[in-house]
């Protein structure tokens, strides 16, 4: 019985198959694989519509964000992601590593690098800044150049820029923050780019509204090449997750001590571990500093200071890590670590990463 039962099925499913891949011309018959199904899908065209096909090629490669301090790198990196994953802070020097973010489409892979903001250096940090940011443009198959739309285009883009066109990448005009402006502001920023470099694609956008994220997108995935998923779908990024957890505690610092202490700042996870019974991660964190003046502001009046940072640190954590935390932190001063590169360097900090 079982014989004659898939005997049946077999004789419905080819049936099946010749009411459906009917064709015009006989030799189209002895096709097979992807290209009966393109010869079918060229016959009916209406019924292409909307269905991707699975051999569709796949595009990837890596993208770098550069630009001045506070242009809004990150804050784009997260609005592209759809979630925090880098810090951001009205502070100059607020990113201090490469950090990389992967986004997936179906049909494309692409690795955002976001950079430190290009700045003039005024110690070994600032220099290794600076370094990094231009190493983020080495080897990269897209760099998207970020002009603020509501600040004048001055002598600190048009170094970044000259920078940008030495790179053999192809290159996006990104003019940030359009929510500020009105559209005769934004065509004079766009303007003044054009002048000083050939672009191959040119994006306003707002990371805070969302207005031209996924055009912006759109044009990126379009300039990548075909290549593999260089990372698996399910990752988000390919930053440590210690290295995440010290910038998350450094963002509440900058946020809550504003200009007294931000660029004197450093932040280390020491340890990190999970508790399986009480399901919550322990994390012990130390904050350096250069002078005891500027552990006090952190530490504050009876401690109340490092406890709301403490606080707020810890949701933001929580989101990331899905579970309950526990968050010790310390404060130490280090005398002018700014200066010393083997310190920078232990922090992970510029190249150091």
């Amino acid at each position: 019985m079982a014989d004659e039962f898939l005997d049946e099925q077999d004789e419905l499913l080819e049936e099946d198959l010749d009411e459906t891949a009917e064709f015009e011309d006989e030799e189209e018959a002895g096709l097979s694989g992807e290209a009966l199904i393109d010869a079918f899908f060229a016959q009916n065209p209406d019924m292409a519509d909307g269905m991707p096909l699975q051999h569709d090629t796949l595009h990837s490669g890596f993208l770098t964000l550069v630009g001045r301090p506070n242009v809004g790198k990150s804050t784009l990196l997260n609005a592209i992601m759809g979630k925090k994953i880098a810090i951001t802070s009205s502070t100059a020097q607020t990113t201090r590593h490469r950090f990389r973010g992967i986004y997936n489409r179906p049909n494309a892979q692409l690795i955002i690098v976001d950079t430190p903001g290009v700045h003039k250096p005024q110690d070994a940090l600032g220099e290794e800044l600076n370094e990094s940011a231009m190493k983020g443009m080495e080897d990269v198959d897209v760099v998207a150049f970020l002009l603020d739309a509501s600040m004048p285009f001055g002598r600190g883009d048009e170094w970044v820029l000259k920078n940008v066109a030495r790179s053999h990448a192809q290159k996006v005009l990104v003019v940030s923050k359009v929510d500020k402006v009105d559209e005769q502001t934004l065509q004079s920023q766009i303007d003044a780019a054009r002048e000083k470099a050939d672009w191959d694609a040119i994006c306003p956008l707002s990371s805070v509204t969302g207005e031209g994220i996924e055009d912006f997108i759109d044009e990126v995935c379009a300039l990548l090449p075909e290549g593999p998923r260089w990372f698996p779908e399910d990752m988000e990024t390919d930053q440590p997750l210690e290295v995440m957890i010290a910038e998350f505690i450094r963002e509440k610092i900058l946020y809550f001590a504003h200009d007294e202490v931000p660029h004197a700042v450093g932040v280390v996870c020491e340890e990190l571990e999970y508790d399986r019974k009480k399901k919550l991660y322990r994390i012990y964190a130390l904050i350096y500093v250069e002078r005891e003046s500027q552990k006090g502001i952190i530490i504050g009046k009876h401690g109340h200071g490092i406890s709301r940072i403490g606080k707020q640190a810890r949701e933001d954590l929580e989101q990331l890590l899905g579970k309950r935390v526990y968050l010790d932190l310390r404060v130490k001063v280090r005398k002018n670590w700014r200066r010393d590169l083997n310190q920078i360097k232990r922090f992970g900090y510029g190249e150091g990463n």
